[in-house]
């Protein structure tokens, strides 16, 4: 069974909790935050201001630049503030708050359950019609789609590579998805493969969700669309872009400005998918998702359909609450994560899931010195050596850290996973990505021509 090459780590997977838990429709929230920036690239641009009323599905702020991306109102009412707000961490950022007014949607929004298979869009058109959408990654990268679908220059799409694999632990929002919305499923990758025009296309599951292979399968077959449906052995990170082409093409990705793109692949997440058959199909655009709420000591873990800013507190209400002592609740899963300080917080595109760990699961073990095991180095599935990253980063040698390849880094936290010393490498290894990125970004900016 297919696998990528190099490193990887094989935590528990924990989806027993969730995976089982057919999707929900979580009520409207009352009132909604909607970040300005929930994609990579420039915040989107607010296009309403207080005392505006909007309805759902309406353009509330315009993508900024080409590496931007469209965002639209989640219910309808009066917005009642744009301005700064803290996010899950605890950082302010600019946001559109919205009072909720009834639930009156855009008229041109098909919200009916036929499911329409034929389209007559040229690809430019689908391309076209995925931007005014707002549809970004939802598996986490938030990667804008209408970038990735604008293959460069020089280049040429192969495969079409739909990510089901849903490598974190705990999550399992993809898998929901694709035992639920499969045929919208498939219609999305036979949209994109227009777009893209491009004959091959496979999507990849690991061989924990065989009920999603099958049933894939079997629709892909009695439907007549021509997708393989590959089924992958079990390995953290397989979900990576880079690990995902290389399972499936044996293609390597090269480093950084190497893309996807360049080995002649595109890779689409299952959820976004689904998202561009609704913005193509039904004219849709990105205000909804589905969100795992799950932890072992969570009473109810649930698998939720969530309009956009709705706060995660809500969330986790309906999953019973917080259980009693000492907790740690985290935006993701705990492998990529981030622990949130601000239950209050939004839940926003990228958001796939929210996981709760109680008692000594939400500690982390005391840091130890560094036994010169190389677990790291071969954990890391990009080939570097974290635990030279975390010492350079101490000694803020950035010159170094870059020259080790720090921007390759995915931050899959592999190397935090494996270290028996348990030392904070993946911290490290984000803030030295970080920071080198940023002086690549100044130096670049000193090096530019004069206008």
């Amino acid at each position: 069974m297919k696998t990528f090459p190099i490193g990887g780590v094989h935590p528990s997977d924990n989806k027993k909790w969730s995976n089982t838990k057919q999707t929900e429709v979580l009520a409207l929230p009352d009132v909604v935050n909607i970040p300005l920036g929930q994609h990579i690239g420039a915040p989107a641009t607010a296009k309403v201001a207080k005392g505006d009323k909007v309805l759902t599905g309406q353009l509330i702020a315009e993508a900024t630049g080409f590496m931007s991306a469209n965002i639209h109102s989640p219910i309808s009412g009066t917005v009642t503030a744009v301005d700064m707000q803290p996010n899950g961490q605890g950082l302010r950022q600019m946001m559109i708050t919205i009072k909720r007014e009834g639930d009156e949607w855009m008229p041109e929004i098909d919200r009916t359950a036929e499911i329409k298979r034929e389209c007559k869009l040229e690809g430019a058109e689908i391309i076209a019609k995925i931007k005014d959408a707002g549809i970004v990654g939802m598996g986490g990268a938030t990667f804008p789609t209408h970038v990735k679908l604008s293959i460069p220059n020089g280049c040429k799409a192969e495969y079409l590579i739909i990510n089901g694999v849903e490598c974190e632990p705990y999550l399992t929002s993809d898998h929901r998805t694709m035992l639920e919305r499969g045929e919208e499923l498939l219609i999305g990758v036979e949209i994109l493969k227009k777009a893209l025009n491009v004959e091959k296309a496979v999507i990849g599951i690991e061989n924990n969700k065989p009920d999603a292979i099958e049933h894939l399968q079997r629709l892909a077959k009695e439907k007549k669309f021509a997708v393989k449906i590959e089924p992958l052995k079990v390995q953290y990170p397989q979900g990576g872009e880079k690990q995902l082409i290389a399972a499936i093409t044996g293609r390597q990705v090269p480093p950084p400005p190497g893309l996807p793109i360049h080995v002649g692949a595109v890779v689409c997440n299952a959820s976004t998918t689904v998202a561009i058959y609704e913005a193509v199909q039904k004219n849709k655009p990105l205000i909804e998702r589905v969100v795992t709420i799950t932890g072992q000591q969570m009473k109810e873990p649930r698998n939720l359909l969530t309009r956009m800013g709705t706060p995660i507190s809500t969330l986790i209400e309906m999953a019973g609450g917080l259980p009693e002592g000492d907790i740690k609740v985290v935006n993701g899963g705990p492998m990529m994560g981030r622990a949130m300080v601000n239950l209050d917080s939004p839940v926003t595109k990228g958001c796939s899931g929210v996981t709760v760990f109680a008692g000594q699961a939400a500690s982390r073990v005391e840091a130890d010195t560094c036994i010169k095991c190389a677990k790291c180095v071969s954990a890391c599935p990009m080939g570097l050596e974290p635990y030279l990253i975390f010492r350079l980063a101490h000694k803020q040698m950035w010159d170094r850290v870059e020259d080790e390849q720090i921007t390759s880094c995915i931050e899959c936290g592999c190397c935090q996973y494996s270290c028996p010393a348990g030392l904070p490498l993946l911290d490290f290894v984000r803030l030295s990505k970080q920071t080198v990125m940023g002086i690549i970004r100044a130096r670049a900016a000193a090096n530019a021509p004069q206008k």
